[in-house]
């Protein structure tokens, strides 16, 4: 690996031709534009497909073409755009066609406004189109991070034939870090012979083009798809789960967060305990699927558990269910856009632990 400083984006779309990405096909929006740019002159260099799309909706759907030959193929895209491309991700993991989405989150609902937010986690992770199906979701709270997990998007998106996407806050795509590159792909190589499409010359073998669509009629057919499909979501659940704790043994209070906000609450983490408060991060880095059990044990026992995001309560949901009532839980989050700081997340703590203090005093005194 050689050490570069590099933009959270360029170093996304690198990360993805290293991992032997053959097609890209975008169409531009903020914040996610140099991945695009990136891919319009590298790609051609080293004679591969780069496509700038009429549209997000013909992106998504040339994705689904490449996807169905065995190709490593990637669109990237934002938020509002993203949420256009719904219908396609809908079919690509009905039909098990294999495809990594780039998504770096701007500020909505609706256009809103360029500003990083975490706004998307429902449309990402709860799936924004119809039906019963799922996204596998990463979310890097780095860019080394963003680096291995793209190129692990396109491993597991090949491995389960599903869409697989990387969540990325705005601030990740535009800020830089020096970033150990890997020369080439970190991952296996996935074979894709007994289900892809190869053409039609005298060489190609004769599959049957039907399993890689999306409409299915008649005779339960859909109905037994669905419960085939769902029994590999329960694989992924079993092995493809990713978290990180951080300090979170004897910690009193748990912080949940995700992408970069989690990086800004470990720090607000080690201010606690400077402060005399034990605190720790509990940080999902697949947001699907969702490190449940491993939360609920790891609130087992805790004071209380404060969930920050940059929205509205996304992920809170989530961290509801794998508490299940065990431990209390407390919210703090901005949205439209804007950015919660390391002191803030630390006076939250603070507040807290103040107020576990006051109801243990009050508890010994009755």
């Amino acid at each position: 690996m050689s050490k570069i400083l590099m933009k959270g984006n360029e170093a996304i779309a690198q990360a993805a031709i290293n991992a032997g990405c053959m097609c890209y096909f975008g169409y531009p929006i903020t914040p996610q534009n140099e991945i695009g740019e990136f891919m319009s002159y590298k790609m051609p260099e080293i004679g591969r497909t780069y496509i700038s799309a009429e549209s997000e909706l013909a992106a998504v759907n040339m994705l689904i073409g490449a996807g169905s030959t065995g190709t490593l193929a990637m669109t990237s895209s934002s938020s509002c755009a993203i949420a256009l491309m719904q219908e396609a991700i809908s079919s690509m993991a009905t039909a098990q066609i294999p495809g990594v989405i780039i998504s770096v989150m701007r500020a909505g609902p609706g256009l809103g406004d360029i500003t990083p937010s975490q706004a998307d986690y429902f449309q990402s992770v709860k799936g924004g189109g119809n039906g019963d199906y799922r996204t596998i979701v990463l979310a890097p709270s780095t860019i080394n991070e963003s680096v291995m997990l793209t190129q692990k998007a396109f491993y597991l998106s090949m491995k389960y034939r599903n869409p697989a996407m990387l969540l990325a806050d705005g601030i990740l795509g535009q800020m830089m870090e020096p970033v150990d590159m890997p020369t080439g792909n970190a991952f296996d190589k996935v074979p894709t012979n007994d289900w892809s499409l190869n053409g039609i010359g005298e060489d190609s073998e004769k599959r049957n083009a039907r399993s890689l669509m999306s409409l299915h009629m008649g005779d339960d057919i859909l109905e037994k798809l669905n419960h085939l499909i769902f029994k590999k979501y329960e694989k992924i659940q079993e092995n493809e789960v990713m978290y990180e704790k951080y300090l979170c043994d004897d910690a009193d209070i748990i912080i949940t967060a995700f992408g970069t906000v989690a990086r800004v609450a470990k720090s607000a983490v080690l201010s606690a305990r400077q402060n005399g408060v034990k605190a720790g991060l509990f940080r999902p880095i697949t947001l699907w699927p969702f490190p449940e059990s491993e939360l609920y044990s790891t609130a087992i026992g805790k004071k209380c558990i404060l969930d920050i995001e940059l929205n509205m309560g996304q992920m809170l949901q989530d961290v509801k269910i794998a508490v299940n009532g065990k431990t209390p839980i407390k919210f703090f989050g901005k949205t439209g856009g804007a950015i919660i700081n390391s002191v803030e997340i630390l006076n939250k703590i603070m507040e807290i632990s103040k107020e576990k203090q006051n109801e243990t005093n009050l508890t010994k005194s009755v």
